[in-house]
Parts: C-alpha cells; sequence; structure tokens
C-alpha cells in the first residue's frame, strides 16, 4: 500500500477537497480525514486499473506498477486494503467535534462516488469501449469523470 500511496503524484483530490472546504467557509483541519481518504480511493482505482485484467499497465508515476513488483494477488489486495482503510480513516480520524450525523453522510458520499455508479461505473465503460474507434462524447465524458490517469 505505502509503495503506491507515496510513490508521488500532483494529490489534486485531497487539495480539490480541502480547496471546497475553504471555499464553504469550513475549517481545512476537520476536512483533513476525507482529503486522505479521496487519496487513497484514488490510489486504489490507479492500482486496480493497472491489472493485466484491466488496462495492464508496467509503469506508474515512472515506477514498475504494484502488480509488476508485488505480484498481481498482492496487488489486488494492496487496492482492496486502501479501500477499507479510506473508510476507516474518515471513521476513526475525523475530530469529535465533527457531529456523528455529517460523518456518517460523508462516508455514504465517497462510498457512492466508488461504487456501481461512480468510479467502478467509469471502470466498466472504460473496458467496454477499449478499441471502439467510435466512442461517443457522453460515453468519453464518463470514461474522462471517473478514469482519470
Amino acid at each position: 500500500m505505502r509503495y503506491s500511496l507515496l510513490a508521488g503524484g500532483k494529490r489534486v483530490r485531497p487539495v480539490l477537497c480541502l480547496a471546497a472546504c475553504e471555499m464553504v467557509g469550513g475549517d481545512q483541519s476537520l476536512a483533513l480525514p476525507m482529503a486522505c481518504a479521496t487519496e487513497m480511493v484514488h490510489t486504489m482505482s490507479l492500482i486496480h486499473d493497472d491489472l493485466p485484467c484491466m488496462d495492464d499497465d508496467d509503469l506508474r508515476r515512472g515506477l514498475p506498477t504494484s502488480h509488476k513488483k508485488y505480484g498481481e494477488d498482492t496487488a489486488i489486495l494492496a487496492g482492496d486494503a486502501l479501500l477499507s482503510l479510506s473508510f476507516e480513516h474518515v471513521a476513526a480520524r475525523t475530530p469529535s467535534t465533527v457531529s456523528p450525523d455529517r460523518v456518517v453522510r460523508a462516508i455514504a458520499e465517497l462510498g457512492s462516488a466508488v461504487g456501481s455508479a461512480g468510479l467502478v461505473a467509469g471502470q466498466i465503460v472504460d473496458i467496454a469501449s477499449e478499441g471502439d474507434v467510435d466512442v461517443t462524447l457522453e460515453v468519453s465524458a464518463h470514461i474522462n469523470k471517473y478514469i482519470n490517469k
């Protein structure tokens, strides 16, 4: 997990999370657990996207992909563990000054963004349209919304 999570990258998603918090007048320190969780989810999506059954990439951020370095089985488990850790992190690390209802809503939003109508749907569309030169603008927009490489 550390190999992929700490491999670099722009950290756009956590920065956007904190910027959105600031934009609505929130305390960024209270949003930090969710910002970290978004990076964990993103890293999980990259680990899984790089697998041979998906895009079969050999390099990510200039380094061997997780499955090339540790094997497919370990890469899958690392991605799964990061996804689980993202939810655990929000639940356990959000300061107690944030109401439990708000934490539950945040976890629900995170789950929705990752689930069958979110990231998973985008990956399915990506796989289904692989090699299809006639991908519609709508499908392309859907892919780019959820599968940002």
